[in-house]
């Protein structure tokens, strides 16, 4: 092995074990944290620190094994904030199931979220089940929001209220997710429509 490939994995080790030390030190402060405000958390991993925030009556779930990456270099495709998980209402209900992964995910649950086992987020992606300002006319009444187990959600995805995405399905970088998605599917664009089938 030569000398400049020995010291480009050093530099990679090092780097690596950079994050692995930061989130033993944060992780479990931030869990502590959370549990203490009502919120039901598994243990999980924090690279960065995640913006949770539970409106008094309402309910945050978390199951164990989820990584919520709010770091900027913590995800090698680029995050551009932190992870931001929030219920706004009373009775709004935000459900996380085990092994998820977060990159810079913004959650806002206005009335029901429910996120499977295993879920992966992308990136900078956003799952919303409300238009936000509900004191404003235009807007419609929040509607809730599933996405079932394995699901794959790429760089910059954005969820919208009303939908349900089908276990196993992905769903393509920079997509809207305005009406439901089966199963086993692949979705891609702005609206998000099923390019293919997985067998």
């Amino acid at each position: 092995m030569n000398f400049y490939r020995f010291c480009n994995k050093v530099f990679n080790r090092l780097f690596h074990l950079k994050f692995s030390f930061y989130s033993s030190l944060i992780s479990p402060i931030i869990t502590f944290l959370a549990r203490c405000r009502g919120i039901d958390m598994g243990k999980c991993k924090f690279y960065g620190s995640t913006i949770i925030i539970r409106k008094d009556g309402s309910t945050i779930t978390i199951g164990d094994g989820c990584r919520f990456r709010s770091l900027s270099d913590s995800n090698l495709i680029g995050i551009n904030h932190k992870c931001i998980i929030s219920t706004q209402t009373s009775d709004a209900k935000l459900t996380i199931g085990k092994n998820c992964g977060f990159s810079g995910t913004t959650i806002g649950c206005f009335s029901s979220i429910s996120i499977g086992d295993n879920v992966r987020c992308g990136a900078n992606t956003l799952i919303n089940d409300a238009d936000w300002h509900l004191d404003d006319s235009r807007t419609t009444k929040p509607k809730p929001i599933v996405i079932e187990e394995n699901v794959w959600l790429g760089y910059g995805v954005v969820v919208m209220k009303g939908v349900t995405i089908g276990a196993n399905s992905i769903i393509g970088v920079n997509s809207v997710v305005t009406a439901d998605i089966p199963e086993n599917s692949i979705a891609v664009g702005i609206p998000c429509k099923v390019i293919k089938k997985l067998k």
